[in-house]
């Protein structure tokens, strides 16, 4: 059939190359983008995929930078503690040698004062000077803060974690359903009967004491109190109407023991329990407990619990027997974001109580600024055995929270940076799969693209010359 009028072939072989360009012009765009998806209309579902993985791929990369971040405040409070624990070690030579006055002129002891004031105050200067970008870290501004705590219960309250979640305050109810107890024993006699040596013992240690017969029970009293700091045991008259003494250990819980054995010899020092029972040795009772209603791990009255919402450790006052506490956390503590999403389970919670002298120690036994010179525990006062005691609680608190800072930068940061990196890798990689451009076919496109292009053209180019063959007819 002849036509001029209409060129079906030229319409068809333009509508194909047409087509082959815009293929083509695809292929070239993906092939300089990399991307196989560079806006909605290559691909709309896998846009919306792609795009809701970008953004979960930028909050995992956020959330590692906080977690690093996060390890970097951790390891820059923990070495700082170091500096303190070398501290602490210090004061506890110079504690030692000045405890050696027989050999040490009174201006030598009051050097070691000297000293030992020095170091106290470089460690609340340590405590106080240490900050992360300005955020100070170990003078009590990561500490929780509490509200309701009655101090004439509690004696000592740390707060290591706690999730606040949604709520503003997070109550703490404490209720102590068995009393802790020392150990005890009782010498039932207003003296001993016979010359007697005993071995008496207790935690602190263990020494020999005789007794001639006839010696009352208020020197015997008197002899084992006048060596308690080396057993930790203590006596105490009994109540008349009856007669004799109590032992009890100067702590409580069930760690606690106080022995007594009458040592080859003869003689005789019978010693009964509380239920009247003939024994040579007894050993104290934990505390029953329960803290916001789950059971407590006690020593003695020291109360600990650990769970996901509530880190928790408070010593009640040896007076406290049975009963309730209560009190509200209200704010405070160091929150990491350590996840992408925004919520308690993605957020780690950590408290760092205050490093200063002042707050080092305990109300019942002293603080380490009262070792210092006017303090009542100070070396010019000659407190030696109490100034000893004051630090070893001391380094135990700080060696206690370096142990815990590590812990928390090992267990929950350093794992979770792992994790994180694990999770970002599978993220870009199903992204990548989605989104970019996979060369080696890309380049096969644009092979055969061109080719059609070509053929295209060329078909074109005959079909616009179709039409010439009806001038042979006119001719």
């Amino acid at each position: 059939m002849a036509r001029i009028n209409t060129n079906v072939g030229a319409v068809v072989a333009q509508r194909h190359l047409t087509r082959s360009y815009v293929d083509l012009n695809r292929t070239i765009n993906r092939l300089s983008s990399g991307l196989r998806i560079a806006r909605g209309a290559d691909d709309p579902a896998g846009l919306i995929a792609s795009e809701r993985l970008r953004a979960e791929i930028q909050a995992v990369q956020q959330a590692s930078e906080n977690t690093q971040r996060a390890s970097l405040i951790i390891a820059t409070a923990e070495g700082a503690l170091d500096e303190v624990s070398r501290l602490l070690v210090e004061i506890q030579d110079l504690i030692v040698e000045a405890a050696n006055e027989g050999a040490l002129s009174e201006d030598e002891i009051r050097a070691n004062q000297l000293a030992l004031d020095s170091a106290i105050d470089s460690i609340t200067r340590v405590a106080n000077t240490t900050t992360f970008a300005g955020r100070h870290l170990i003078n009590g501004s990561l500490d929780y803060v509490t509200s309701g705590v009655d101090d004439t219960l509690v004696d000592a309250l740390h707060i290591n974690a706690t999730q606040f979640g949604t709520r503003t305050y997070v109550p703490v109810n404490v209720d102590v359903t068995v009393s802790a107890q020392p150990a005890t024993l009782f010498f039932q006699a207003g003296s001993v009967a016979t010359t007697v040596t005993i071995e008496l013992a207790g935690n602190r240690g263990a020494t020999t004491l005789t007794f001639a017969s006839g010696t009352a029970a208020s020197a015997i009293v008197a002899g084992i109190n006048a060596v308690s700091d080396a057993t930790g045991v203590l006596a105490t008259l009994s109540a008349s109407p009856t007669s004799g003494f109590v032992l009890e250990s100067e702590l409580l819980g069930s760690r606690q023991f106080v022995s007594v054995e009458v040592l080859p010899g003869g003689g005789t020092f019978n010693v009964v329990d509380e239920n009247g029972t003939t024994t040579t040795r007894d050993e104290g009772r934990d505390a029953v407990g329960l803290i916001n209603g789950t059971q407590a791990q006690a020593d003695g009255n020291y109360l600990t619990l650990r769970t996901p919402t509530l880190d928790i450790e408070l010593s009640l006052v040896d007076t406290f027997g049975t009963g309730t506490t209560a009190f509200a956390i209200i704010e405070g503590g160091a929150l990491f974001q350590v996840g992408p999403e925004v919520n308690t389970s993605q957020q780690v919670n950590i408290g760092i109580r205050s490093m200063t002298a002042s707050r080092l120690g305990t109300s019942q036994l002293g603080f380490l600024s009262q070792v210092q010179t006017g303090g009542q525990s100070s070396l010019i006062n000659g407190e030696y055995d109490q100034a000893q005691r004051i630090v070893k609680e001391a380094i135990r608190q700080v060696t206690v929270l370096r142990g815990r800072l590590g812990a928390f930068e090992l267990n929950a940061l350093d794992t979770n940076v792992n994790q994180l990196g694990i999770t970002l890798e599978n993220l870009m990689a199903a992204e990548s799969t989605i989104r970019d451009a996979d060369f080696a076919h890309e380049i096969s496109e644009l092979t055969r693209d061109q080719i059609l292009v070509n053929a295209g053209t060329a078909v074109l180019a005959i079909a616009q010359q179709t039409p010439q063959t009806v001038l042979r007819l006119l001719s």
